[in-house]
């Protein structure tokens, strides 16, 4: 029997899980310097939200604030466009602000030079309105490129995947809490979202709601939320 045909088609699946691992692996660095998870000697995590601001910010804005928990916001700056003060107010609450691009495109198949003015009209986008200058970046729909490193380098950030992510554009509260609270672990980035993409007033109630739930479980078990900076950085 040829086994010419069944090699090379094992060789072509096993080329495409790798190349899906490189673009969209949270582990992976393939396409520019990338972390997910802070140290595990800690009992410490680090509480994301992509994708805003949004009109639902506030209300996140003011359930952390209840908890004294601080947060990093990965921002898209067509939103910070939409809504400065909100923008302003995540920084003026003791937030973290992070680069999510300026249009929330997908990555691929995108060239160096378009992904590069993403990041730099998103950088600039969110310093002149939320007075900040993002060192943290995080790729829409968690897609990475060929190009990507050049861009992150020029603009000096660093790419953060995540630990655990909530599907909270897709689930419901309880099942948002369930997802989190299960995945959560010394050193943990959990991702939530406080917009949707681009859309004007998203219904982001049931993340409202989770975050609600979630936060004092998570206290309760002794976790310390910190910034993306302080997980990664403890002495800063």
């Amino acid at each position: 029997m040829d086994q010419t045909i069944p090699i090379a088609a094992a060789a072509v699946a096993a080329s495409a899980g790798c190349m899906t691992w490189a673009v969209r692996g949270r582990s992976s660095a393939v396409f520019g310097s990338s972390v997910w998870r802070g140290p595990r000697d800690r009992r410490a995590i680090a509480l994301t939200f992509d994708d805003g601001p949004g009109e639902s910010t506030p209300q996140i804005l003011d359930i952390l604030a209840r908890h004294n928990v601080p947060a990093t916001f990965f921002q898209v700056g067509t939103n910070v466009e939409r809504l400065p003060e909100v923008a302003r107010a995540v920084a003026q609450g003791g937030h973290e602000i992070g680069n999510h691009s300026h249009t929330h495109p997908m990555f691929c198949f995108r060239s160096s030079r378009f992904m590069e003015e993403e990041l730099r009209r998103a950088q600039e986008t969110i310093e002149r309105h939320a007075g900040v200058r993002p060192a943290w970046f995080r790729a829409p729909y968690g897609v990475r490129w060929f190009g990507l490193a050049k861009a992150q380098n020029v603009l000096h950030l660093t790419g953060v995947m995540w630990t655990t992510i909530g599907y909270d554009w897709s689930l419901g509260a309880g099942e948002i809490v369930e997802r989190v609270a299960r995945g959560v672990s010394n050193g943990a980035i959990l991702c939530l979202h406080d917009g949707r993409e681009l859309r004007a007033r998203p219904d982001a109630g049931q993340t409202v709601e989770a975050v609600r739930r979630v936060v004092p479980v998570l206290l309760d078990r002794g976790y310390r939320f910190e910034t993306v900076s302080r997980l990664l950085c403890p002495t800063i």
